[in-house]
């Protein structure tokens, strides 16, 4: 027997026995559903980490006091007993880092800002050295200036915003020149950042600039800096890390086997947890899979089991008009890993489908789901891997019946 006859055969027979045939597939389709779904938004994921990383510079790296991912509690309250940042650090990582190109620093808090009767809550308010925006991606102006060193040197009371208080508080009116309340404090506007949107449902644009000395006179000096470092080269990158890292490692007399009580970020340091956490993601992914397809592949043979029994005169006939062993055991594999193959294409499309809805959901709206074509390609191996284990048994179990017990059986 052809393949192609084989094929046409097992097809006439899901069509005599349609919603069967949809109910047996309904574990391999949810299987594969799960591996194109998952695969599709971790991979897309995956390349928005990516861009987003790029957009830190990959020459920048930065100096804090705590990581920028906590996993525990625990964690969180041995990183609470380090010591903050201070000027006194940044003054250090700038005379010891001769291999960078520019040191800055910065410090935050969080604020309610206001313009008259209009309040613009959780405003991210952060004090910069005047060339924290050099350091990485340039931070573009939409209009106006950048802090400047005059600015830092007398604590100026100015401030660059972001287009989300522009939008707030002055809508078509030029922002520059004019006052904001910052905590009670007036700061004037000297400029206004390009819109750099949203990331994973967190604006990028409610922020507010100002001299880091300024910062320190309204807030005090308590708050732990971000020490932000940018390598000359690429080439010097690691010794540039290096060189600050030995100068805080002397200033706070650790001795050669203490840990490190600080933490040095880097785009490429973020990337790596990030995949380290998406591994995670796919190993439970397969693991729930997996169970789908054993699941589904159990039902396949039991169908087919039923099916063999319930064919068992036509299998007689067949036999005695000259169909082989082989024959019959083409004929009864090939319906199991059309089934199984019926169940993988709708698992793909549903889960193409699904992949898109997640994509429409706010906290995923910021990327692309991708389903790339290797994913599809394992959910069809997987369907057809499904179809011939667990179909060769009742194949088996068809070809060796006796043709004469075959005719007899009613």
């Amino acid at each position: 027997m052809l393949f192609g006859e084989a094929v046409r055969i097992a097809l006439a027979s899901l069509n005599a026995n349609k919603l069967r045939s949809l109910l047996t597939v309904l574990g391999i389709l949810i299987g594969v559903s799960s591996v194109v779904a998952v695969v599709a938004i971790t991979d897309g994921l995956d390349r928005y980490m990516s861009e987003k990383v790029l957009e830190l510079g990959t020459k920048a790296f930065r100096l804090q006091r705590m990581p920028d991912i906590i996993t525990s509690h625990e964690m969180w309250m041995q990183m609470m007993k380090r010591k903050r940042l201070n000027m006194e650090d940044y003054e250090a990582v700038k005379k010891a880092c001769t291999l960078c190109s520019e040191v800055g620093a910065q410090v935050w808090t969080g604020s309610n800002v206001k313009r008259g009767r209009t309040i613009q809550k959780n405003v991210g308010i952060a004090g910069v050295t005047e060339n924290i925006s050099r350091i990485g991606t340039i931070r573009e102006l939409e209009s106006g200036r950048h802090v400047v060193q005059q600015d830092v040197e007398q604590a100026a009371m100015v401030a660059v915003i972001g287009t989300d208080l522009r939008d707030a508080f002055f809508g078509m009116m030029e922002p520059i020149g004019k006052e904001i309340d910052v905590d009670g404090h007036p700061l004037r506007v000297i400029g206004v950042a390009e819109k750099k949107g949203v990331v994973f449902g967190e604006s990028q644009d409610n922020f507010i600039w100002m001299p880091l000395t300024t910062f320190m006179k309204l807030y005090g000096a308590r708050r732990s800096f971000s020490i932000q470092a940018e390598a000359r080269t690429m080439a010097v990158f690691e010794a540039a890390q290096d060189q600050v890292r030995v100068a805080m490692r002397a200033r706070r007399h650790l001795t050669y086997n203490k840990p490190d009580d600080f933490n040095i970020e880097t785009g490429e340091s973020v990337m790596e947890l990030w995949q380290t956490m998406t591994r995670g993601i796919y190993v439970v992914t397969f693991v729930v899979t997996a169970i789908s397809l054993l699941v589904g592949g159990i039902v396949v043979m039991n169908i087919m089991l039923v099916s063999v029994t319930e064919r068992i005169r036509e299998i007689g006939i067949r036999m005695a008009v000259g169909a082989r062993e082989r024959d019959i055991l083409l004929q009864f594999l090939a319906e199991a890993v059309v089934l199984s193959l019926l169940g993988g294409t709708i698992g793909i499309i549903f889960g193409y489908g699904v992949s898109k809805v997640l994509g429409k959901i706010k906290v995923f709206s910021q990327f692309q789901t991708v389903v790339s074509p290797g994913s599809v390609l394992l959910a069809f191996l997987f369907a057809a891997s499904v179809g011939i284990f667990f179909g060769f048994y009742p194949a088996r179990k068809a070809s060796k019946l006796d043709p004469i017990e075959a005719l007899r059986y009613e």
